[in-house]
Protein backbone atom coordinates (compact mmCIF):
# COMPACT_ATOMS: atom_id res chain seq x y z
CA UNK A 1 0.00 0.00 0.00
CA UNK A 2 1.25 3.23 -0.73
CA UNK A 3 2.87 6.01 1.64
CA UNK A 4 0.52 8.94 2.14
CA UNK A 5 1.65 11.95 3.94
CA UNK A 6 -0.21 14.95 4.34
CA UNK A 7 1.82 18.11 2.16
CA UNK A 8 1.49 21.66 4.12
CA UNK A 9 1.73 23.13 0.71
CA UNK A 10 -0.73 21.52 -1.28
CA UNK A 11 -2.62 20.97 2.11
CA UNK A 12 -3.78 17.97 0.73
CA UNK A 13 -2.56 13.91 1.14
CA UNK A 14 -0.43 12.96 -1.14
CA UNK A 15 0.96 9.45 -2.19
CA UNK A 16 4.89 9.89 -1.31
CA UNK A 17 6.87 9.38 -4.49
CA UNK A 18 10.51 10.58 -3.94
CA UNK A 19 12.61 12.45 -6.32
CA UNK A 20 14.79 9.52 -6.39
CA UNK A 21 13.37 6.05 -5.63
CA UNK A 22 17.24 4.99 -4.34
CA UNK A 23 17.85 8.12 -1.94
CA UNK A 24 15.21 10.24 0.18
CA UNK A 25 16.55 13.21 1.64
CA UNK A 26 15.36 14.99 4.52
CA UNK A 27 16.06 18.00 6.61
CA UNK A 28 13.84 18.98 10.05
CA UNK A 29 14.58 22.50 11.71
CA UNK A 30 16.27 21.67 15.18
CA UNK A 31 16.78 23.83 18.18
CA UNK A 32 18.25 27.16 18.57
CA UNK A 33 20.76 26.09 21.45
CA UNK A 34 20.71 29.29 23.83
CA UNK A 35 18.83 26.85 26.71
CA UNK A 36 17.46 23.88 27.33
CA UNK A 37 14.96 22.32 24.12
CA UNK A 38 11.15 21.90 25.61
CA UNK A 39 8.89 18.85 25.78
CA UNK A 40 7.04 20.89 22.94
CA UNK A 41 10.52 21.38 21.02
CA UNK A 42 11.35 17.43 21.28
CA UNK A 43 7.64 16.94 19.98
CA UNK A 44 8.53 18.01 16.85
CA UNK A 45 12.31 15.90 16.50
CA UNK A 46 9.91 13.02 17.46
CA UNK A 47 7.95 13.49 14.56
CA UNK A 48 11.09 14.07 12.24
CA UNK A 49 12.17 10.53 13.70
CA UNK A 50 8.91 8.32 13.09
CA UNK A 51 8.67 10.12 10.43
CA UNK A 52 12.23 8.45 9.47
CA UNK A 53 11.63 5.10 10.85
CA UNK A 54 7.84 5.07 9.06
CA UNK A 55 9.91 5.36 5.75
CA UNK A 56 12.49 2.94 6.02
CA UNK A 57 9.93 0.40 7.47
CA UNK A 58 8.28 0.24 4.03
CA UNK A 59 11.88 0.17 2.32
CA UNK A 60 13.18 3.34 1.34
CA UNK A 61 16.95 4.60 2.55
CA UNK A 62 17.26 7.78 4.22
CA UNK A 63 19.08 10.44 4.08
CA UNK A 64 18.27 12.75 7.41
CA UNK A 65 20.10 16.03 8.50
CA UNK A 66 18.73 18.59 11.11
CA UNK A 67 20.28 21.98 12.07
CA UNK A 68 21.66 23.02 15.16
CA UNK A 69 20.94 27.07 14.71
CA UNK A 70 23.56 28.84 16.85
CA UNK A 71 23.76 32.50 15.67
CA UNK A 72 21.88 34.72 13.62
CA UNK A 73 18.13 33.95 15.24
CA UNK A 74 17.01 36.82 17.07
CA UNK A 75 14.76 37.26 20.15
CA UNK A 76 11.98 39.42 17.70
CA UNK A 77 10.65 36.84 15.94
CA UNK A 78 8.75 35.82 19.33
CA UNK A 79 6.57 39.03 18.28
CA UNK A 80 6.69 38.64 14.32
CA UNK A 81 9.41 40.12 13.08
CA UNK A 82 12.97 37.39 13.40
CA UNK A 83 15.36 40.65 12.01
CA UNK A 84 14.96 42.91 15.11
CA UNK A 85 16.02 42.27 18.67
CA UNK A 86 19.19 40.33 19.68
CA UNK A 87 20.97 37.27 18.95
CA UNK A 88 19.52 34.31 21.52
CA UNK A 89 22.99 33.18 21.71
CA UNK A 90 24.89 36.55 22.47
CA UNK A 91 21.84 37.60 24.76
CA UNK A 92 22.46 33.56 27.07
CA UNK A 93 25.85 34.69 26.79
CA UNK A 94 26.12 38.02 27.95
CA UNK A 95 23.66 36.77 30.86
CA UNK A 96 25.28 33.57 32.03
CA UNK A 97 29.10 35.41 32.06
CA UNK A 98 29.81 32.86 28.96
CA UNK A 99 31.60 32.94 25.63
CA UNK A 100 28.97 32.15 22.33
CA UNK A 101 30.82 29.34 21.43
CA UNK A 102 30.39 27.70 25.13
CA UNK A 103 26.78 28.51 25.17
CA UNK A 104 25.55 26.59 22.00
CA UNK A 105 28.35 24.03 22.98
CA UNK A 106 26.63 23.33 26.61
CA UNK A 107 23.23 23.25 25.18
CA UNK A 108 23.96 21.54 22.21
CA UNK A 109 25.86 18.84 24.59
CA UNK A 110 22.47 18.75 26.80
CA UNK A 111 20.41 18.27 23.75
CA UNK A 112 21.96 15.18 21.92
CA UNK A 113 21.85 14.06 25.59
CA UNK A 114 18.15 14.18 26.02
CA UNK A 115 17.43 13.46 22.49
CA UNK A 116 19.13 10.02 23.15
CA UNK A 117 16.78 9.38 25.94
CA UNK A 118 13.69 9.61 23.79
CA UNK A 119 15.15 6.95 21.32
CA UNK A 120 15.32 9.48 18.46
CA UNK A 121 17.07 8.10 15.15
CA UNK A 122 20.44 10.39 15.20
CA UNK A 123 20.49 11.88 11.62
CA UNK A 124 23.32 11.46 9.62
CA UNK A 125 24.56 14.60 10.80
CA UNK A 126 23.69 17.66 13.15
CA UNK A 127 25.11 20.50 11.65
CA UNK A 128 26.07 23.75 13.01
CA UNK A 129 25.01 27.49 11.38
CA UNK A 130 28.37 28.50 12.49
CA UNK A 131 30.07 25.96 10.29
CA UNK A 132 28.32 26.81 7.01
CA UNK A 133 28.98 30.62 6.75
CA UNK A 134 30.73 30.33 3.47
CA UNK A 135 28.13 28.56 1.63
CA UNK A 136 25.83 31.36 3.66
CA UNK A 137 27.48 34.44 1.79
CA UNK A 138 27.98 32.58 -1.28
CA UNK A 139 24.04 32.04 -1.71
CA UNK A 140 23.18 35.61 -1.28
CA UNK A 141 26.30 36.56 -3.16
CA UNK A 142 23.71 34.54 -5.73
CA UNK A 143 20.47 36.26 -4.93
CA UNK A 144 22.44 39.51 -5.02
CA UNK A 145 23.75 38.86 -8.86
CA UNK A 146 20.09 38.05 -9.66
CA UNK A 147 18.71 41.12 -8.34
CA UNK A 148 16.77 39.71 -5.52
CA UNK A 149 18.78 41.53 -2.65
CA UNK A 150 18.97 45.41 -1.43
CA UNK A 151 21.05 47.07 1.09
CA UNK A 152 19.62 49.31 4.44
CA UNK A 153 21.16 50.30 7.40
CA UNK A 154 21.16 47.24 9.58
CA UNK A 155 22.08 44.54 6.75
CA UNK A 156 20.92 43.16 3.44
CA UNK A 157 17.54 42.29 2.53
CA UNK A 158 15.42 40.18 0.23
CA UNK A 159 13.24 41.72 -1.91
CA UNK A 160 9.90 39.28 -1.52
CA UNK A 161 8.13 41.65 -4.19
CA UNK A 162 9.99 40.04 -6.43
CA UNK A 163 8.82 36.86 -5.88
CA UNK A 164 5.41 35.98 -6.88
CA UNK A 165 4.98 32.79 -5.07
CA UNK A 166 5.62 34.51 -1.65
CA UNK A 167 3.02 33.28 1.05
CA UNK A 168 2.15 30.10 -0.79
CA UNK A 169 2.94 27.55 2.25
CA UNK A 170 1.15 29.38 4.64
CA UNK A 171 -1.87 30.52 2.44
CA UNK A 172 -1.84 34.25 3.46
CA UNK A 173 -0.58 37.03 1.87
CA UNK A 174 2.29 39.40 2.60
CA UNK A 175 -0.40 41.89 4.17
CA UNK A 176 -2.41 39.18 6.31
CA UNK A 177 0.86 38.04 7.37
CA UNK A 178 2.41 41.14 9.11
CA UNK A 179 -1.38 42.12 10.69
CA UNK A 180 -0.32 39.39 13.33
CA UNK A 181 3.00 40.73 13.86
CA UNK A 182 3.45 42.50 17.21
CA UNK A 183 5.88 45.40 16.24
CA UNK A 184 6.87 47.59 13.64
CA UNK A 185 9.30 46.50 11.09
CA UNK A 186 12.32 48.43 10.17
CA UNK A 187 10.72 51.37 8.07
CA UNK A 188 13.86 51.29 5.46
CA UNK A 189 12.34 47.98 4.18
CA UNK A 190 11.13 48.10 1.20
CA UNK A 191 8.39 45.63 1.81
CA UNK A 192 6.87 44.78 5.45
CA UNK A 193 7.88 41.12 4.82
CA UNK A 194 11.63 41.46 3.35
CA UNK A 195 13.91 39.83 5.43
CA UNK A 196 17.46 40.06 6.28
CA UNK A 197 20.24 37.80 4.37
CA UNK A 198 22.88 39.26 6.38
CA UNK A 199 23.23 41.89 9.38
CA UNK A 200 25.68 44.33 9.79
CA UNK A 201 27.14 43.99 13.24
CA UNK A 202 26.43 47.26 15.62
CA UNK A 203 28.79 50.14 15.95
CA UNK A 204 28.65 50.41 19.68
CA UNK A 205 28.78 46.59 20.73
CA UNK A 206 31.46 44.20 19.88
CA UNK A 207 29.63 40.91 19.31
CA UNK A 208 31.28 37.15 20.19
CA UNK A 209 29.81 35.94 16.61
CA UNK A 210 30.84 37.73 13.22
CA UNK A 211 32.11 37.85 10.33
CA UNK A 212 33.71 39.50 7.48
CA UNK A 213 31.69 39.63 3.88
CA UNK A 214 31.75 41.59 0.95
CA UNK A 215 28.98 43.69 2.63
CA UNK A 216 30.96 44.28 5.12
CA UNK A 217 31.42 42.44 9.35
CA UNK A 218 28.27 40.90 10.54
CA UNK A 219 26.38 38.02 11.00
CA UNK A 220 23.54 35.84 9.12
CA UNK A 221 20.04 35.83 9.10
CA UNK A 222 18.24 32.95 10.45
CA UNK A 223 16.84 31.69 7.54
CA UNK A 224 19.79 31.83 4.92
CA UNK A 225 21.22 28.78 7.15
CA UNK A 226 18.88 26.04 6.04
CA UNK A 227 18.62 27.03 2.51
CA UNK A 228 22.79 26.86 2.42
CA UNK A 229 22.87 24.01 4.82
CA UNK A 230 20.19 22.14 2.56
CA UNK A 231 22.01 22.86 -0.53
CA UNK A 232 25.48 21.86 0.92
CA UNK A 233 24.57 18.60 2.09
CA UNK A 234 21.08 17.44 0.01
CA UNK A 235 20.82 20.00 -2.81
CA UNK A 236 18.83 22.17 -4.58
CA UNK A 237 15.46 19.66 -4.40
CA UNK A 238 14.48 17.39 -1.39
CA UNK A 239 11.95 15.24 -0.68
CA UNK A 240 11.02 16.60 2.60
CA UNK A 241 11.11 19.59 4.78
CA UNK A 242 9.38 19.60 8.55
CA UNK A 243 8.94 21.04 11.47
CA UNK A 244 7.18 23.11 13.97
CA UNK A 245 3.77 24.83 12.53
CA UNK A 246 5.40 27.88 14.07
CA UNK A 247 7.89 28.05 11.33
CA UNK A 248 5.38 27.57 8.39
CA UNK A 249 4.42 31.39 8.73
CA UNK A 250 7.64 33.24 7.57
CA UNK A 251 10.71 30.62 8.90
CA UNK A 252 9.73 28.10 5.59
CA UNK A 253 8.31 30.44 3.51
CA UNK A 254 11.69 32.89 3.77
CA UNK A 255 13.56 29.58 2.88
CA UNK A 256 11.55 28.83 -0.26
CA UNK A 257 11.69 32.05 -1.69
CA UNK A 258 15.44 32.51 -1.45
CA UNK A 259 15.94 28.91 -2.39
CA UNK A 260 14.22 29.28 -5.18
CA UNK A 261 15.17 32.35 -6.60
CA UNK A 262 18.53 31.32 -6.61
CA UNK A 263 18.18 27.93 -7.96
CA UNK A 264 14.96 28.57 -10.40
CA UNK A 265 14.10 24.99 -9.25
CA UNK A 266 11.20 23.98 -6.74
CA UNK A 267 12.76 23.61 -3.01
CA UNK A 268 10.81 21.15 -1.23
CA UNK A 269 8.34 18.50 -2.67
CA UNK A 270 6.64 17.93 0.68
CA UNK A 271 6.66 19.89 3.66
CA UNK A 272 5.86 17.90 6.86
CA UNK A 273 4.43 20.71 9.99
CA UNK A 274 3.56 19.20 13.53
CA UNK A 275 0.89 20.75 15.65
CA UNK A 276 2.28 22.67 19.21
CA UNK A 277 2.31 21.10 22.13
CA UNK A 278 -0.32 22.53 24.42
CA UNK A 279 0.32 22.99 28.58
CA UNK A 280 -2.74 22.18 30.88
CA UNK A 281 -5.04 23.71 27.85
CA UNK A 282 -3.47 26.82 27.19
CA UNK A 283 0.14 27.66 25.53
CA UNK A 284 3.72 26.63 26.52
CA UNK A 285 6.24 29.63 27.29
CA UNK A 286 9.13 30.60 29.86
CA UNK A 287 7.27 33.21 31.06
CA UNK A 288 4.41 31.01 32.36
CA UNK A 289 6.75 28.76 34.08
CA UNK A 290 4.91 25.79 31.79
CA UNK A 291 7.87 25.18 29.14
CA UNK A 292 9.30 22.10 31.11
CA UNK A 293 12.28 19.81 29.65
CA UNK A 294 13.24 16.18 29.97
CA UNK A 295 15.01 16.96 32.60
CA UNK A 296 11.85 18.50 34.72
CA UNK A 297 9.53 14.94 33.63
CA UNK A 298 12.64 12.77 35.17
CA UNK A 299 12.58 14.85 38.36
CA UNK A 300 9.06 13.85 38.71
CA UNK A 301 9.89 10.04 38.66
CA UNK A 302 8.77 9.87 34.48
CA UNK A 303 10.78 7.65 32.18
CA UNK A 304 11.43 9.50 28.67
CA UNK A 305 9.77 6.65 26.69
CA UNK A 306 6.74 7.53 28.66
CA UNK A 307 6.65 11.02 26.96
CA UNK A 308 7.49 9.43 23.47
CA UNK A 309 4.10 7.30 24.17
CA UNK A 310 2.40 10.51 24.96
CA UNK A 311 3.72 11.98 22.27
CA UNK A 312 2.55 9.09 20.01
CA UNK A 313 -0.81 9.12 21.57
CA UNK A 314 -1.97 11.96 18.97
CA UNK A 315 -1.97 12.32 15.72
CA UNK A 316 1.22 14.97 15.10
CA UNK A 317 -1.19 17.22 12.92
CA UNK A 318 -3.78 17.58 15.92
CA UNK A 319 -3.50 19.72 19.28
CA UNK A 320 -1.83 17.55 22.15
CA UNK A 321 -2.77 18.78 25.93
CA UNK A 322 0.33 17.93 27.99
CA UNK A 323 -0.73 17.39 31.84
CA UNK A 324 1.14 15.47 34.31
CA UNK A 325 -2.06 13.36 34.62
CA UNK A 326 -1.73 12.48 30.63
CA UNK A 327 1.99 11.60 31.26
CA UNK A 328 1.06 9.38 34.10
CA UNK A 329 -1.13 7.50 32.05
CA UNK A 330 1.19 7.43 28.83
CA UNK A 331 3.49 5.47 31.83
CA UNK A 332 1.18 3.59 32.93
CA UNK A 333 0.56 1.90 29.61
CA UNK A 334 4.38 2.15 28.86
CA UNK A 335 4.79 -0.06 31.88
CA UNK A 336 1.95 -2.27 31.11
CA UNK A 337 3.61 -2.98 27.48
CA UNK A 338 6.73 -3.80 29.25
CA UNK A 339 5.30 -6.05 31.79
CA UNK A 340 3.11 -7.89 29.09
CA UNK A 341 6.14 -8.65 26.67
CA UNK A 342 8.31 -9.15 29.91
CA UNK A 343 6.03 -12.28 30.59
CA UNK A 344 6.08 -14.12 27.47
CA UNK A 345 7.31 -17.04 26.96
CA UNK A 346 9.81 -16.67 24.00
CA UNK A 347 10.31 -20.54 22.83
CA UNK A 348 8.25 -22.19 20.35
CA UNK A 349 7.62 -21.78 16.65
CA UNK A 350 6.99 -18.01 16.79
CA UNK A 351 6.48 -15.88 13.42
CA UNK A 352 5.44 -11.99 12.58
CA UNK A 353 1.48 -12.08 12.31
CA UNK A 354 0.67 -10.72 9.22
CA UNK A 355 -3.04 -9.59 9.95
CA UNK A 356 -1.93 -7.66 12.08
CA UNK A 357 1.47 -6.46 10.27
CA UNK A 358 -1.28 -5.30 7.40
CA UNK A 359 -3.10 -3.54 10.20
CA UNK A 360 0.13 -1.26 11.61
CA UNK A 361 1.60 -0.80 8.01
CA UNK A 362 -2.47 0.72 7.01
CA UNK A 363 -2.06 2.99 10.07
CA UNK A 364 1.73 4.38 9.90
CA UNK A 365 1.21 5.00 5.85
CA UNK A 366 -2.21 6.84 6.82
CA UNK A 367 0.11 10.31 7.14
CA UNK A 368 1.58 8.24 10.18
CA UNK A 369 -1.50 7.96 12.46
CA UNK A 370 1.01 6.50 15.69
CA UNK A 371 -2.83 6.20 17.39
CA UNK A 372 -4.31 3.90 15.18
CA UNK A 373 -0.61 2.05 14.87
CA UNK A 374 -0.61 1.91 18.76
CA UNK A 375 -4.55 0.48 18.99
CA UNK A 376 -3.65 -2.32 16.56
CA UNK A 377 -0.61 -3.35 19.18
CA UNK A 378 -2.67 -3.43 21.90
CA UNK A 379 -5.72 -5.43 19.93
CA UNK A 380 -2.77 -7.91 19.13
CA UNK A 381 -2.11 -7.84 22.94
CA UNK A 382 -5.51 -9.19 23.60
CA UNK A 383 -5.86 -11.88 20.37
CA UNK A 384 -5.45 -15.57 20.70
CA UNK A 385 -2.04 -15.78 18.54
CA UNK A 386 1.09 -17.74 20.67
CA UNK A 387 2.95 -15.55 22.83
CA UNK A 388 5.92 -16.09 20.98
CA UNK A 389 4.32 -14.78 17.69
CA UNK A 390 3.39 -11.60 19.58
CA UNK A 391 6.89 -11.03 20.73
CA UNK A 392 8.29 -11.22 17.06
CA UNK A 393 5.32 -9.23 15.92
CA UNK A 394 5.43 -6.61 18.68
CA UNK A 395 9.92 -6.43 17.68
CA UNK A 396 8.95 -5.72 14.43
CA UNK A 397 6.27 -2.68 15.43
CA UNK A 398 8.69 -1.14 17.67
CA UNK A 399 11.41 -0.46 14.68
CA UNK A 400 8.69 2.48 14.20
CA UNK A 401 7.48 3.26 17.75
CA UNK A 402 10.92 3.48 19.16
CA UNK A 403 9.94 1.73 22.97
CA UNK A 404 13.11 -0.58 23.32
CA UNK A 405 10.68 -3.21 23.93
CA UNK A 406 13.78 -5.66 23.23
CA UNK A 407 15.21 -4.72 26.47
CA UNK A 408 12.28 -6.05 28.06
CA UNK A 409 11.51 -9.26 26.61
CA UNK A 410 12.57 -12.54 28.20
CA UNK A 411 13.53 -12.83 31.55
CA UNK A 412 15.75 -15.00 34.24
CA UNK A 413 14.28 -16.58 36.66
CA UNK A 414 16.58 -16.53 39.85
CA UNK A 415 17.60 -19.70 41.41
CA UNK A 416 15.77 -18.85 44.94
CA UNK A 417 12.50 -18.86 42.72
CA UNK A 418 12.87 -21.75 40.97
CA UNK A 419 13.76 -23.78 44.13
CA UNK A 420 10.59 -22.39 46.03
CA UNK A 421 8.59 -23.99 43.04
CA UNK A 422 10.25 -27.09 43.26
CA UNK A 423 9.66 -27.37 46.97
CA UNK A 424 5.90 -26.01 46.41
CA UNK A 425 5.16 -28.75 43.80
CA UNK A 426 6.73 -31.48 46.50
CA UNK A 427 4.18 -30.67 49.00
CA UNK A 428 1.20 -29.77 46.54
CA UNK A 429 1.84 -33.80 45.17
CA UNK A 430 2.03 -34.76 49.07
CA UNK A 431 -1.43 -32.82 49.47
CA UNK A 432 0.10 -30.32 51.98
CA UNK A 433 -1.35 -26.83 50.73
CA UNK A 434 -1.36 -24.90 53.61
CA UNK A 435 2.61 -24.66 53.24
CA UNK A 436 2.17 -24.89 49.26
CA UNK A 437 -0.14 -21.52 49.18
CA UNK A 438 2.58 -19.83 51.63
CA UNK A 439 5.24 -20.54 49.20
CA UNK A 440 3.60 -19.75 46.36
CA UNK A 441 2.85 -15.82 48.06
CA UNK A 442 6.62 -15.79 48.46
CA UNK A 443 7.12 -16.55 44.89
CA UNK A 444 4.71 -13.50 44.12
CA UNK A 445 6.45 -11.57 46.48
CA UNK A 446 9.60 -11.69 44.26
CA UNK A 447 8.23 -10.95 40.94
CA UNK A 448 7.20 -14.13 39.40
CA UNK A 449 3.62 -16.69 39.66
CA UNK A 450 3.59 -20.19 39.41
CA UNK A 451 1.05 -22.09 36.46
CA UNK A 452 0.21 -25.50 37.61
CA UNK A 453 0.01 -27.59 34.67
CA UNK A 454 -2.76 -30.77 34.18
CA UNK A 455 0.29 -33.22 34.10
CA UNK A 456 1.45 -32.32 37.98
CA UNK A 457 3.94 -29.95 36.00
CA UNK A 458 4.53 -26.69 36.28
CA UNK A 459 5.59 -23.59 34.85
CA UNK A 460 7.35 -19.76 36.58
CA UNK A 461 6.63 -16.70 34.71
CA UNK A 462 6.80 -12.91 35.58
CA UNK A 463 4.02 -11.22 37.86
CA UNK A 464 2.69 -8.69 35.86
Amino acid sequence: MPFKLYNSMSKSLEDFEPINPNLVTIYFCGPTVYDFATIGNFKTYTLGDVLVRALKFNGFKVKYIMNLTDVGHLTGDNLGDADLGEDRIELAAEKEGRSARDIANFYIEQFLREYEKLNLIKPLKFIRATDYINPMIELIKVLERKGFTYKINDGIYFDTSKYSKYGELSGLTAESIMEGARVEPNPLKKNPNDFALWKFSPQDKIRWQEWDSPWGKGFPGWHIECSAMILKELGETIDVHGGGEDLKMIHHQNEIAQSECSSGKQFVKYWVHGAHLQVDGGRMGKSLGNAYTVSDIESKSFDPLSLRYFYLSAHYRSKLNFTWEALQNAQNSVKKLYDIIGSYEEGGEGRIEEPFLFKFVEAINDDLNMPKALAVAWDLLKSDFPESSKIMTLLKFDEVFGFKLENHVGYEIPQKVQDLAKMRNEYRKAGIWDKADQIRKEVEALGFVIEDKPNGQFKIKRKL
